[in-house]
């Protein structure tokens, strides 16, 4: 049976919800494939495509990567056996077409919602989830150690790692091949390049080439081969190895990869479901009679099957609920009464960055292939020779800033909190040692929604916080935000750095040109007696609700101070809150050990630790918090103004 495809919105019918499917609606754990033949398997992965759509339009989350791996989804479940052979999908976001075949298709309408499936694969949500995947690079590091236990401990199941999705550009894939290469246990490595940058599409001749490569016959030959060659002089020999490795890179590439130690198999057509079942299966027969890893090369298309996918510039890679027949946000009912929503605090970031660097040609962006993620889109349209996407590479994104820096450039580098974590080496050796002046504008600091733990920027401020030489800002709004990228760009001193949450601001009215704020000085937003609220970034809004209902249903009069620096802290400004008022709570976006515990410390070496103030930290839990709206994780947090209100009760009454 011919594969159905998606083409336009208009010549093939779309998903409905209650559509029931002929094979899809047979698969509920992934034995169920076994009994598919191939023509089966295309039409499962026609309605897996479907079935995926619809999932998507209704929750939002990860389209393009997924459609691309449909096919692959299926071969891989066809051939091999899981949860005891393990597949590693790498980047998690990949993972919608496996949750599908693996028991969660009737869950896939809680995706990202709290209480929900994950967006990534998460070893607690399933036994077919052998390793959590939110940030990128990691499963090959991770296969080789699951091939490594299977080897001391004398099993014989088979370990996959699914890589793709730009996750080969980050060193820590390659440091893990260059490993399995020495090491020698079997598994298997797929890299899915989606964008066509390492081969060219293959054809008919190249998919008979691959085919031959992978069979048992052709690896027979190859091992008899190599006994003969073994015994020929060494010039002879070398000459020969090289002849037959030449032949199978120009069959379709390679070469990299055998130096690393893999074998090599590709490119394949990503989208044949039966050429790759049975080269997965040659592959599988192989492992269990010869060691070493084996890298087969597959060539996808980001979006497939999916005509407004296909045809958008991001492939639709992260989405919002849309509308499967046109591919688009429905659209809600103008009201004249709603307000126009704030800009997004990364907007807000990216337009002042834009507008610093048109006066001065020394300012350059980073980012480390988030390029519209972090705002820095809009700065390479118009500076393209000062804007730098490295691709996953946040390790190498920090270095090189360094090296601007020491040359007398003004590197900003964008770069989430929870990816930042990855370069934390790199800012302690190459930035605060030696004191370089690197911008870093950490974007999605706090709690992120749907996104869940793995992306959550929960711990930037204490692991900022403890290195010298190192200025800490968070803005309590927009507006602040724009004082605050200004007075990095002004800061030459050192490392310097500001968090902002992911989202819109407070519809605070924005300044034309930001104003360069002095160093390690706080603001006073409301004064009051009794209770002195200290605010470190964005929480300052609740703080303001919360001091409303404090002073008119409780009768306290309150102080709202605005920190604005985590490091240097204003310390006279700290005192003078400790020494005036009956209770004073430190509220933040972040985990404990951050700015409320350098308040504390710095109150301690003071000797103002006393019966005078009481003091309470509000920070986020010590825990990992799952996906939610954003509300509900900082409900969840105990971070509302609802919360502030009970601490400053708490600590009066």
């Amino acid at each position: 049976m011919a594969q159905q495809r998606i083409t336009s919105p208009n010549d093939t019918a779309q998903p409905h919800d209650g559509e029931r499917f002929a094979l899809l609606d047979q698969v509920n754990s992934p034995a169920d494939l076994k009994a598919f033949d191939t023509a089966q398997l295309a039409q499962l992965s026609d309605e897996v495509r479907q079935f995926m759509i619809q999932s998507v339009a209704k929750t939002g989350g990860h389209l393009g990567a997924g459609l691309g791996v449909v096919e692959l989804s299926v071969a891989l479940h066809a051939v091999f056996d899981a949860p005891r052979d393990k597949i590693i999908w790498d980047v998690g976001h990949q993972a919608y077409p496996h949750k599908i075949l693996t028991g969660r298709k009737d869950r896939m309408d809680s995706l990202r919602q709290g209480g929900g499936l994950s967006g990534f694969t998460k070893r607690s949500e399933s036994p077919c989830d052998p390793f959590g995947a939110g940030h990128s690079s990691t499963s090959i590091s991770a296969a080789l150690g699951m091939a490594v236990a299977r080897d001391l401990q004398g099993e014989d199941n088979d370990v996959i790692a699914v890589i793709g999705d730009g996750a080969m550009s980050a060193g820590m894939a390659y440091e893990a091949m260059n490993n399995a290469g020495v090491q020698k246990s079997n598994m298997i490595v797929i890299l899915n390049d989606n964008d066509m940058s390492i081969a060219k599409p293959v054809g008919a001749m190249s998919r008979y080439l691959t085919n031959i490569v992978s069979s048992t016959p052709y690896r027979r030959m190859r091992e008899m081969g190599k006994k003969i060659t073994g015994a020929l002089p060494g010039p002879i020999r070398h000459a020969t190895k090289r002849l037959e490795e030449g032949a199978r890179v120009a069959m379709g590439g390679g070469s990299l990869f055998e130096e690393l130690g893999f074998y090599y198999i590709g490119p394949v057509d990503g989208h044949d479901v039966e050429n790759l079942t049975q080269i997965l299966r040659n592959v599988k027969e192989r492992n269990h009679s010869h060691n070493g890893p084996v890298l087969i090369h597959v060539l996808t298309q980001k979006g497939k099957g999916y005509a407004p996918a296909e045809n958008a510039d991001d492939y639709m890679h992260g989405v919002k609920q849309f509308d499967v027949e046109t591919g688009k946000a429905p659209r809600s009912a103008p009201s004249a009464s709603a307000p126009a929503p704030a800009p997004s605090y990364t907007s807000v970031f990216a337009q002042e960055l834009l507008r610093l660097a048109r006066a001065d040609d020394t300012i350059a962006a980073i980012t480390a292939a988030m390029p519209s993620g972090t705002g820095l889109d809009k700065f390479e349209e118009e500076f393209p020779e000062r804007c730098f996407d490295v691709g996953i590479a946040e390790q190498h994104a920090v270095t090189f800033a360094a090296g601007l820096a020491a040359e007398g450039i003004k590197p900003f580098v964008a770069i989430y909190s929870t990816f930042l974590q990855r370069a934390y080496d790199q800012i302690v050796h190459d930035v605060a040692i030696q004191n370089l002046p690197v911008r870093f504008a950490i974007d999605r600091a706090g709690l992120v929604g749907a996104d869940g733990a793995t992306h959550a920027g929960s711990f930037d401020t204490a692991y900022m916080a403890c290195l010298p030489n190192m200025v800490l800002m968070a803005p309590a709004d927009e507006a602040e935000l724009v004082h605050m990228t200004a007075t990095a760009a002004a800061y030459d001193d050192g490392p310097i750095a500001l968090r902002y949450p992911r989202g819109n601001g407070t519809g605070s009215p924005l300044p034309e040109q930001g104003d360069i704020l002095p160093i390690g000085k706080g603001r006073i937003v409301q004064q009051g007696t009794d209770v002195a609220l200290l605010s470190y970034g964005t929480r300052l809004e609740e703080c303001q609700k919360a001091a409303q209902i404090l002073s008119e249903e409780h009768g306290l009069s309150v102080t709202i101070a605005d920190a604005r620096f985590a490091k240097p802290l204003d310390t006279a400004m700290i005192e003078d809150l400790a020494q005036n008022h009956r209770a004073m709570i430190t509220i933040e976006e972040g985990s404990a050990c951050g700015f409320g515990a350098l308040v504390l410390g710095h109150l301690n070496q003071q000797g103002l630790l006393n019966n005078r103030v009481k003091l309470r930290q509000m920070h986020l839990p010590d825990v990992f918090q799952d996906h939610d709206t954003p509300y509900n994780q900082y409900d969840y947090a105990k971070l509302n103004a609802a919360h502030i209100i009970e601490n400053v009760l708490d600590l009066t009454q």
